[in-house]
């Protein structure tokens, strides 16, 4: 902390009124896009609701389609194909529609906009960091926008579907009817996609953790089949239907995860041992 409000700024110490001034341009910049992006996916809000967020509850969803192809592809008949998902959205309060709107258009910007904010915290550290520091550092921007990304793609068009069709269809007596609201719905659907895109961060956590000695390549191997177990049970639980070959979906690229890890930790101990 010292060093990141002790460092320079061309070639002249900066004072702590000045550092929080810049600190103070970052944040601005940052939240501009974040509300520039917002409010353009306030505007789209057929785009942001029927083409994205409320899509999954519809059969012709691009993952129902799949999956009925590859139950087709493996002489399953349609038993992984999504005919109906027989519920209806409601809105239960005056205002609930239009927060829900705003709020959808927030985390929208938000996720957009995240590869920039990431970038601005990165300018925001990087004078403060050693040369050797920045090295280990180089791409981090990058990397961790990528995984972000990309977690928040599979949760999108894996576990959230799954997870909406399971909720939306499941019935505890045949007198009872789903009416989900649209809160529930929303709050779902985000939270889901969230999440994943964070789990998606862990090989950069595992990148740093191994940096200060918190973690070992041989540490995860040893722990590989617990780690195994892990993933089985959560992919169970994210998928809580009787088919294995939608739990494999969840389950598969987890652990790709976990040994990319491995592989990212054991690069850090081989830098290490090099340098």
């Amino acid at each position: 902390m010292a060093r990141l409000f002790g460092r320079e700024r061309e070639g002249k110490e900066m004072s702590f009124l000045q550092h929080l001034e810049e600190l103070r341009w970052h944040l601005i910049r940052s939240v501009s896009v974040i509300t520039i992006i917002a409010i353009v996916a306030f505007l789209y809000k057929e785009i942001l609701f029927d083409g994205i967020l409320l899509a999954p509850k519809s059969p012709s969803f691009l993952t129902y389609r799949v999956l009925c192809a590859i139950s087709h592809r493996l002489n399953l008949g349609d038993q992984l194909c999504v005919n109906s998902i027989p519920f209806n959205l409601i809105s239960t309060e005056l205002s609930a529609q239009f927060t829900t709107h705003m709020w959808v258009a927030f985390i929208a910007g938000l996720i957009v906009a995240s590869p920039y904010v990431l970038w601005e915290v990165w300018r925001f550290i990087k004078p403060a960091l050693y040369e050797k520091e920045r090295g280990y550092a180089r791409g981090i921007v990058f990397y961790t926008s990528s995984l972000f990304l990309i977690g928040i793609l599979f949760g999108y068009f894996v576990i959230t579907p799954m997870s909406v069709n399971f909720l939306g269809t499941y019935q505890v007596s045949v007198e009872v009817k789903n009416m989900i609201t649209l809160d529930s719905f929303i709050s779902m659907v985000t939270t889901l996609t969230l999440l994943t895109g964070l789990t998606f961060e862990l090989p950069i956590v595992i990148y740093f953790l191994t940096k200060i000695g918190l973690m070992s390549p041989s540490f995860m191997r040893t722990y590989r089949r617990h780690a195994v177990v892990v993933i089985l049970i959560l992919a169970a639980v994210i998928t809580p239907t009787s088919d294995a070959t939608t739990m494999m979906f969840v389950a598969i690229p987890l652990y790709g995860l976990y040994e990319l890890s491995i592989i990212v930790s054991a690069r850090v101990v081989r830098n290490k041992s090099e340098a």
